[in-house]
Parts: structure tokens; C-alpha cells; sequence
């Protein structure tokens, strides 16, 4: 995870909005229609390049392939390993979606047209040329792997959007998963890429698949999804990784998320160097102040997001300056790296945000980091 001593440094989560012509391929694989496969591959390449341009020109400094090889951040292991030819899983209805029903209608997604099976067999490799792609696309746009960083899911946050049918228990699902996984982790850093794990089960579980436990409970649905997740990384250095967890992506209620500081402790223990979360968005904002209590361990760095990934106003960056501001004067101003709440094209077919307004409030972000940097770094007069 590549930090600075003398300015704020800038990144996202991870999707960003792809071209409308990829976009349809992404689609049309995902519904099983007949395409040209040769066509896909080097269309995504030639398209990882403009992504990997855009970021730069915009003023991003740690980047990546934009996601657009796969139609999600999670359900993209379905086509890459074998055990997935279940029913679909049910989409959880969310603790705030109970208490508003009314809003289902408004609610923008694009998780209804994922293809979600469940887990019906033994889990293996069947497609990891698909990983050795990406990598390689992401080398050739990228030029070398400084500042360079790669996602892939997390074994709790595939086991929240495919259930399982084959393995005796949950728990033997998530170590079954990892077992396999950890492939995927470990080919990324050894490129010399930073691996972010997407782990939103560590926060957004507490609203949906796990609804019915208490606070008790549930707090020991992370310690195991984290026991899982160090066990898969064992064999890959801390500052090569970097965890995002988040409450769901999508503009709603959310009036049932589960505190940070109720989850924030153990994932600080965890064995990625760094921890990017949601810190922009009305829901969360106010929650910069758990770094009063919360001591950041040595070695530990963190990546708020002070732009919100779900609405189309654009940051002022002024505002950006103030919440990266606030961070870096509770756990030093080399302990920050400035972020996006999550991705702003979490789902290939509905993002919810305008593509070119995604890049503005991105450029803002750029901007409110030099702001912050020139007052953090001021001398004194």
C-alpha cells in the first residue's frame, strides 16, 4: 500500500463507469447470450488502457483496471470456478427496506440483474487464466505496478450473494472458498499489485443476511470472516493489502447500519495494512469522530471516503480538504489516504451515478487532496 510523507495521495474503491459498448458485452455474457469471445478480450484491454489514462489525467495517484473485465465486484467468481450451477440466491431484504417498503419501488440496482447462483458442488479452479488476464491487462495499461492496485472478493462476500446447498455448514463453505481464493490473492501481489479485498459482508451483512442475529452475535460472524480472510492471506505481507468494507452501495435509508466503531477494532487487527470504509455519505460522515477513541495501530493506515459514490452532486473541494482534514489531525497526516465511499459502478448495468459526473466529483476528490496537503504540510510562517 503505497503512502506519502509529504502530501495526501488519492484513490477509489474500485469500479468505475464503463463504456457503453462494454457494457453491452459485459451484459449479454451475463445473460448467457452467444458472443464473441476473442472480441471481449481485446476490446476489455484496449478499454483497460483509456481507463488506466483517465485515471492519471484526472489526478488519481493509486489506480486500477476499473473493474471492467467483470459485470461485478463479486458474482464474477461464478464463471471462474466450478460449485456454481445453483438456484439463484434470494436478494436480501434489508432491515431499513422492512421499515420503508415504500421506497423498494425508487431503490436503483443493478444486483436484480446479476445472475447469483448458489453453491451446489465442490469448489475449484476452472477458469484462472481469467485472473492471469486481468493482471497482465492491467501490467500493459498500467506500465509497472507502482501505485497500482487490484480488487477481488472477499470468501464472506461471496458467501453472502451465493448461498450454499453442497457444504455440510456455513463455516466449511467460507474455508472452502478461501482454500481457493487465496490463489487469486496471492497471484495479484506476487504482480507487484496492492490487493484491495472487498469485504462489504463485515458491515452491510448486519442489514440483510444477517438481520436476525444480535449485535452479540453478529460480531462473531466478523471475527470468523476475518479469521477466514487471514488464513487466505497468511503467505502475503500486510502492506501489500488493503480491505474495504461498506454498508451497501445504494442511495437509501440505511437507518439500521451497524456503527463503525461496533466493527472497526477488529478489523484494524486484521492482517491488511490498510482499511478503506465509507465517510462521506449523510449516514456516515459524523463517524471520523471514532478515531477519538479508536488508537490506529502501528503500521496501520486508513482510506475514508470523502467523496460519496451514490449521489450526483459534486464535492466542493474545499469540503474534500475539511474531511480529509479531520482524519489526518486524529491519526496523522501520513496515515491518510484519501478515497470514495465504493465504487461508482458497482453493478456493470446500473450505475448510479452519470459516468461523466463520476469523473467530476472524481477530479474534485484530486483537488480537495491538494488543498489538504498544502494546509497539512504548511509551514510556519
Amino acid at each position: 500500500m503505497q503512502r506519502s510523507t509529504h502530501r495526501i495521495l488519492t484513490t477509489h474503491t474500485g469500479s468505475l463507469p464503463r463504456p457503453d459498448d462494454l457494457l453491452e458485452m459485459l451484459m449479454a455474457r451475463e445473460q448467457g447470450q452467444s458472443h464473441d469471445l476473442p472480441a471481449f478480450h481485446a476490446r476489455v484491454r484496449d478499454a483497460i488502457g483509456a481507463c488506466v489514462r483517465k485515471q492519471r489525467d484526472t489526478g488519481l495517484d493509486l489506480i486500477n483496471d476499473g473493474e471492467w473485465s467483470k459485470p461485478d465486484y463479486s458474482t464474477y467468481v461464478k464463471s471462474r470456478l466450478t460449485g456454481f450451477e445453483g438456484e439463484p440466491t434470494p436478494t436480501d431484504t434489508g432491515r431499513d427496506m422492512l421499515d420503508f417498503p415504500e421506497f423498494a419501488p425508487f431503490r436503483r440496482t443493478g444486483v436484480q440483474q446479476m445472475v447469483r447462483p448458489k453453491c451446489n458442488g465442490p469448489i475449484a479452479w476452472k477458469d484462472f487464466d481469467a485472473v492471469r488476464r486481468d493482471i497482465d491487462n492491467l501490467r500493459a495499461a498500467a506500465g509497472n505496478a507502482e501505485g497500482v492496485f487490484m480488487t477481488a472478493v472477499s470468501p464472506g462476500q461471496v458467501a453472502r450473494f451465493q448461498g450454499n446447498t453442497y457444504y455440510k455448514s456455513d463455516e466449511d463453505y467460507l474455508w472452502a472458498l478461501a482454500e481457493v481464493l487465496k490463489d487469486e490473492y496471492k497471484a495479484i501481489t506476487d504482480a507487484g499489485f496492492t490487493l484491495q479485498l472487498d469485504c462489504p459482508d463485515l458491515a452491510s451483512g448486519w442489514n440483510g443476511q444477517f438481520r436476525s442475529l444480535t449485535l452479540a452475535e453478529f460480531r462473531k460472524v466478523v471475527e470468523l470472516h476475518l479469521e477466514v480472510l487471514n488464513a487466505a492471506t497468511k503467505d502475503i505481507p500486510p502492506e501489500r493489502m488493503r480491505l474495504h468494507l461498506c454498508w451497501g452501495n445504494y442511495e437509501g435509508p440505511h437507518n439500521h447500519d451497524i456503527p463503525l466503531r461496533e466493527i472497526i477494532e477488529p478489523v484494524l487487527k486484521a492482517r491488511p495494512a490498510a482499511v478503506s470504509f465509507e465517510g462521506a455519505n449523510p449516514r456516515h460522515e459524523h463517524e471520523w469522530t471514532v478515531f477519538e477513541e479508536v488508537k490506529l495501530p502501528d503500521g496501520k493506515c486508513i482510506v475514508p471516503g470523502v467523496i460519496d459514490s451514490t449521489t450526483n452532486f459534486i464535492e466542493h473541494p474545499e469540503l474534500v480538504a475539511q474531511r480529509i482534514a479531520r482524519y489526518a489531525e486524529l491519526v496523522g497526516r501520513e496515515n491518510v489516504v484519501a478515497g470514495v465511499d465504493c465504487g461508482f459502478a458497482t453493478f456493470a448495468g446500473a450505475p448510479t451515478v452519470v459516468p461523466t459526473i463520476a469523473w467530476a466529483k472524481l477530479g474534485a476528490l484530486a483537488e480537495g487532496a491538494r488543498i489538504a496537503s498544502q494546509k497539512l504540510w504548511a509551514r510556519p510562517t
